[in-house]
């Protein structure tokens, strides 16, 4: 990503919800620390009178009508006084409710599966199956395995392909036939007997698969035929930033691929995944087929929401008829694809609203993904505002994902209601073993820290 990219200049909020926005502005400019916010006029005569400054007689005044039942503070109107109260009332409800929340050690369960933390390793690829195959390797058990044991709740596998032409690049891991379920057994024993919950995300790359990586070459290029890549498809021959075009999907290919989710997701469960993960977000193809601005089909499976919502809505039911009624299913979601006459967040609240009908258990609310080039406000954060309105609006749990790098960081999204979980990636990347530390910064006694007992002994 380039500097460009963090910026938010060029950045067109048509289409986004007011009130959302000013959430998502007010949120991600302050990063959740109200020390950053102006000063009220209560605070400054707080810290006036905490440094032995002078009672001067509108401090007396104020202190008669605290008799009558209102605030010890001056105000200049009647207004402002309205205000602040308005204000305690919410901040001593929200002390209430956050003291009533659970914390970020506190056990989730979701139908038969109970996660023993909030905190979660989301799927990060990786592009390892060097073989291309979609097999895993020892380097997926020491990188997840390793992860369980640094105390995440629960472990969700990388972007894993439904079918070898929806991988994102050669290198990308499957579960597009038996043969492959064996390979997955020990790492996922692993990752249960580190006491995490394995996931695993089931995805097709559409138009973005056939992609180069760090292991074949071609990065940010679609690879050549000769050099192991394959023709993509997608909802419209529409292509992806300057990768190759794709072939528009038949309704009957359509069918196919709903088909091959749902066939993942047993084959997932047969290997001994815990829970699923459906990849909706990002600007592959699920997310390709929400978006008008990749999606231009005039059949059933494009127009309206409805039409544009109906592959995943469908791909959700087969999944679930797949899977034991106490396995959860997840959808990842991108709340917003940053762009123009795209997919937004209040698409992303109708269509939450519906999933929760057809059994998805939570909403991993991430953004972005459809369109190269748009600019996207990245900052610690600036995810956040975009779970708690699907929390709040669609009355459904989600996780909050985005540059969450600190103990503390993460602790006041879930004291704040704006998750009910939240999930460590690139700071996981650099530290396994994220969750215990936190822990130890957080204060939480060493007893109540999922160590492993062979680590007991190293304790913070």
């Amino acid at each position: 990503m380039s500097n460009d990219d963090l910026t938010h200049e060029n950045f067109d909020f048509r289409g986004f919800d007011v009130p959302d926005l000013k959430a998502v502005t007010l949120a991600s400019s302050s990063d959740g620390d109200q020390s950053k916010q102006p000063k009220t006029k209560h605070e400054d005569a707080s810290k006036n009178r905490k440094h032995g400054k002078k009672k001067s007689k509108s401090d007396a005044r104020s202190k008669k009508r605290a008799g009558a039942g209102k605030t010890s503070e001056s105000f200049d109107d009647y207004e402002d006084y309205e205000d602040y109260e308005e204000r305690e009332a919410v901040s001593k409800a929200d002390k209430k409710a956050s003291k009533d929340r659970p914390g970020l050690f506190a056990p989730m369960t979701l139908r038969e599966v109970t996660v023993r933390n909030r905190i979660w390793l989301p799927p990060m690829c990786t592009y390892s199956s060097f073989a291309r195959d979609g097999r895993p390797t020892p380097f997926h058990y020491q990188h997840y395995v390793s992860r369980a044991f640094g105390g995440f709740g629960m472990v969700i596998v990388e972007s894993t392909a439904v079918a070898p032409e929806g991988r994102i690049t050669p290198c990308d891991l499957g579960l597009w036939e038996d043969g492959q379920i064996d390979a997955w057994r020990w790492i996922v024993d692993g990752i249960r007997e580190a006491g995490a919950v394995p996931a695993i995300q089931l995805n097709h790359a559409g138009r973005k698969a056939s992609t180069g990586c760090f292991a074949v070459g071609y990065d940010g290029q679609s690879v050549p035929e000769e050099a192991g890549g394959w023709p993509t498809m997608a909802p419209s021959e529409i292509a992806f930033g300057g990768l190759r075009t794709p072939r528009a999907l038949s309704v009957d290919e359509i069918h196919g691929l709903v088909g091959a989710f749902a066939a993942a997701a047993g084959r997932a469960v047969a290997a001994g995944f815990q829970a699923i993960q459906i990849h909706a977000a990002h600007g592959y193809l699920i997310s390709q087929f929400l978006d008008p601005l990749s999606n231009e089909r005039d059949d059933e499976y494009g127009g309206d929401l409805t039409g544009r919502s109906r592959f995943l809505v469908e791909v959700v039911d087969a999944v679930r008829g797949a899977v034991p009624e106490g396995v959860p299913v997840l959808v990842r979601i991108s709340a917003t694809d940053w762009a123009a006459g795209g997919w937004d967040l209040d698409q992303t609240i109708a269509l939450s609203k519906v999933l929760k009908e057809h059994g998805v258990d939570v909403m991993d609310v991430s953004t972005g993904g459809i369109m190269s080039g748009v600019s996207i406000p990245v900052k610690p954060n600036y995810q956040v505002p975009f779970s708690e309105q699907v929390k709040a609006k669609a009355d459904i749990p989600v996780t909050a994902v985005g540059l969450i790098t600190k103990p503390k960081q993460a602790a006041k999204i879930l004291a704040h209601g704006e998750a009910d979980a939240v999930e460590i990636g690139r700071a996981a990347l650099r530290d396994p073993y994220w969750p215990l530390r936190a822990a130890n910064k957080l204060g939480i006694p060493s007893t109540e820290i999922p160590y492993a007992p062979q680590y007991v002994a190293g304790a913070y």
